[in-house]
């Protein structure tokens, strides 16, 4: 039996979708979440480096033919490992 020291509060589903994030000191970077949850999202990242732990991006999810939301939300970069980035949703201040 193997036991998890799993320290999530929400349960992640898998996914394809591809994931814009964008600050002003990099740009535009496009990748690949691998998994969604209520609390941010596992993203593949190809083609650039990741952002350092700490940075706060606008993210915009895209499928296929249209936005999942019109305007980008804010998420830290949590932790990467290799070309995954783990992403969180920051709480809107409002």
């Amino acid at each position: 039996m193997i036991v998890e020291d799993e320290r999530r509060k929400f349960d992640r589903k898998p996914a394809s979708i591809r994931v814009e994030m964008t600050h002003p000191a990099f740009g535009t970077i496009v990748g690949f979440a691998r998994d969604v949850s209520d609390g941010g999202a596992s993203v593949l990242i190809e083609n650039h480096q990741i952002p350092p732990v700490g940075t706060v991006v606008d993210v915009r999810f895209k499928k296929m033919v249209g936005p999942i939301n019109d305007e980008p939300v804010k998420m830290q970069i949590m932790h990467h490992h290799r070309k995954t980035a783990g992403l969180m949703f920051v709480p809107d201040p409002r």
